[in-house]
C-alpha cells in the first residue's frame, strides 16, 4: 500500500521552490538579475492553491507514518502562513534594493522558514515537530543577519541564534522527559499515558514545563522575551515582518496542538502557569512599549503584549479558546505585516523611518499610507470596527468563560494603556509638522497592493468577521 503524500504537498511545493531559487541564483550570470522573487511568489501561490484544493476536496488524514497530519486546524494555519509569505514577498523587492540587501538567498531563506512553519503546525510526533522548529529557526537566523555591513543586524542574528539554541535545548529536554514518562514521543500516546497517571506523572509535568519554556521563547512571552526588541530592531524590516506574523502563528499553532492534544491530563497544573505567564506578559509588554521611541522596538514590545493576550485564550482549553486564538492570529498577522511593510516601503538609500520624527506629518505627504498605518495602530489598540477589537473580544470572552476573569480584566486594562503608544504614532502623522525634507521613497506598486490588501481586510474583519470565525471554529473542533 502506497504512502499518501497529498497532506505534505503544500510544504513540498515551498521546499522545491526554495531549492529552485537557490539554483537560479547560483546560475545567474554576473550582473544579471536572478528571477528569485517571481519564482518564490509563484511557489507560494502554488502552495496556497494546493491548500485550497485539498480543503475543498476533503483531503484529511495523517501521512509519513502518522507523524504529519492534515486536518482543518493545520489547513487554516497553512493558509495563513502562506498568505503571510506572499505579502512579505510583495513588500520585499523595493526594500532590499533600497537597503542594498538584494540577494537571492533572502528569498530561499524565507521559503525554507515557511517550510518549517508548515511542519510546526502539522506534526503529531515531537521529534518531527522539533525538526520543523529548527528548519524554521535556522533559516531565520541567517535572514536576520542579511545586512552584513550593519553591526545591529549581525547582533540581531547572533542574539536570535543564541536564545533560539537555548530554547531548543529546553524543548528537546522536555521531549526527552515526556518520552521517559510515556515511552513515546507521539502526541496521542503521550496523552493516553498522562491521562492514566502513575509514577510518570511528575516526570511528565517536568517535561510539560520544559516545553512551556521552549514555546515561550518562540512566542516571546515574559520572561523569555528579551531577544525580541533587539532582534526586531536589527533584522531587515521585511524579515521582522515574517517573524512577527509567520513565526507567531506557527509557534502558537504548535503550542496549542501539543498542550491541548498531548497534555490535557495535566491541564490543572499547566493552565495556572500559562495564566500567570499571560498576566505578566501583558503587563511587561505594554509597559516596555510605553518607553519606546523607535518604532520597531515599540512593535517588538507590542508583540510581547499580544503574546500575553493570546495566552489568555489558551488557558480556556476548549474549542472557544482555540477559535479565538486562530482568529486573532489572522488579525495580528495582518496588522504586523502592514505596520512593518509600511516602514519597509518608505526605505531609501539605506535609510528607513524608525523614529516618531520620521513619520511626523506623514499624512500631509503620503495621505493614503498614513491612513493605512492609522488603521493598523487602531486595530492593535483594539478600537471597534477593526479586526483587533473583534479578536480581543473573543480572546477575553474565552478567558471569562473558563473562569479567568482577572486575566480578562488585566487584558482590557492593558489594551487601554496600549492606546497611548499606538495612537502616539497616529498623532505624529496627523497633528505634527513634518521634520525636514521628504526624503523617503515612493511606495512601489507591489508594496501598495500588499498594504491596501492588509488594511482593507483589517477593516473588513472588524465589520464582518463571520466567515473567518466560522473557519476558525471548524479548525478548532478538528483539533479537539
Amino acid at each position: 500500500m502506497g504512502v499518501d503524500l497529498r497532506p505534505v504537498v503544500p510544504a513540498l511545493i515551498v521546499a522545491v521552490t526554495g531549492v529552485i531559487v537557490l539554483l537560479a541564483q547560483a546560475f545567474a550570470g554576473r550582473g544579471k538579475a536572478s528571477p528569485s522573487m517571481p519564482l518564490s511568489l509563484l511557489g507560494l501561490f502554488g502552495a496556497l492553491a494546493s491548500v485550497i484544493v485539498l480543503a475543498a476536496r476533503g483531503v484529511r488524514g495523517a501521512t509519513l507514518g502518522g507523524a504529519y497530519v492534515l486536518d482543518d486546524f493545520s489547513l487554516f494555519l497553512h493558509g495563513l502562513i502562506l498568505s503571510v509569505g506572499i505579502v512579505a514577498l510583495l513588500i520585499s523587492p523595493s526594500y532590499l534594493r533600497a537597503t542594498g540587501a538584494e540577494r537571492g538567498e533572502y528569498y530561499a531563506l524565507v521559503l525554507f522558514s515557511i517550510v518549517g512553519m508548515l511542519g510546526l503546525v502539522s506534526c503529531l510526533e515531537l521529534v518531527a515537530l522539533f525538526v520543523a522548529l529548527e528548519i524554521m529557526s535556522v533559516a531565520l537566523y541567517g535572514a536576520a543577519g542579511l545586512h552584513r555591513t550593519r553591526p545591529e543586524s549581525t547582533e540581531a542574528a547572533m542574539k536570535y541564534f543564541l536564545t533560539g539554541a537555548f530554547s531548543s535545548a529546553f524543548f528537546l529536554y522536555g521531549v526527552a522527559l515526556l518520552y521517559g514518562a510515556s515511552g513515546s514521543t507521539w502526541v496521542d500516546r503521550i496523552a493516553a499515558a498522562v491521562a492514566g497517571g502513575g509514577e510518570g506523572g511528575t516526570l511528565a509535568l517536568l517535561g510539560a514545563g520544559m516545553l512551556l519554556v521552549g514555546f515561550g521563547f518562540k512566542v516571546a512571552s515574559v520572561p523569555f522575551h528579551m531577544w525580541a526588541p533587539d532582534v526586531y530592531e536589527g533584522a531587515p524590516t521585511t524579515v521582522t515582518a515574517v517573524m512577527a506574523a509567520g513565526v507567531k502563528a506557527a509557534a502558537f499553532g504548535g503550542f496549542v496542538r501539543v498542550f491541548l492534544r498531548a497534555l490535557p491530563g495535566l491541564s490543572e497544573q499547566w493552565e495556572p502557569a500559562v495564566a500567570a505567564l499571560a498576566l505578566v506578559t501583558m503587563v511587561v509588554g505594554n509597559l516596555g512599549a510605553l518607553a519606546q521611541s523607535n518604532l520597531k522596538r515599540m512593535l517588538a514590545y507590542s508583540s510581547v503584549a499580544h503574546a500575553g493576550y493570546l495566552l489568555t485564550a489558551l488557558v480556556a482549553g476548549d474549542g472557544a479558546g482555540t477559535q479565538a486564538i486562530l482568529f486573532y492570529l489572522v488579525a495580528y498577522a495582518l496588522v504586523n505585516l502592514g505596520g512593518f511593510g509600511a516602514l519597509a516601503a518608505l526605505a531609501r538609500s539605506g535609510r528607513e523611518p524608525l523614529w516618531l520624527d520620521d513619520v511626523a506629518g506623514l499624512a500631509r505627504r503620503r495621505p493614503a499610507l498614513a491612513a493605512a498605518i492609522a488603521v493598523y495602530m487602531v486595530s492593535l489598540t483594539g478600537v471597534p470596527v477593526s479586526a483587533g477589537f473583534v479578536g480581543k473580544f473573543y480572546l477575553f470572552r474565552a478567558a471569562v468563560e473558563a473562569g479567568y476573569v482577572t486575566l480578562a480584566i488585566v487584558g482590557f486594562l492593558a489594551s487601554v494603556v496600549s492606546a497611548y503608544y499606538y495612537l502616539r504614532v497616529v498623532v505624529a502623522m496627523y497633528m505634527r509638522e513634518p521634520v525636514g525634507e521628504d526624503g523617503w521613497a515612493h511606495v512601489s506598486t507591489a508594496s501598495a497592493a500588499a498594504l491596501a490588501f492588509t488594511a482593507i481586510v483589517v477593516l473588513g474583519l472588524g465589520v464582518y468577521p463571520g466567515p473567518v470565525l466560522d473557519w476558525a471554529d471548524v479548525a478548532a473542533r478538528s483539533l479537539l
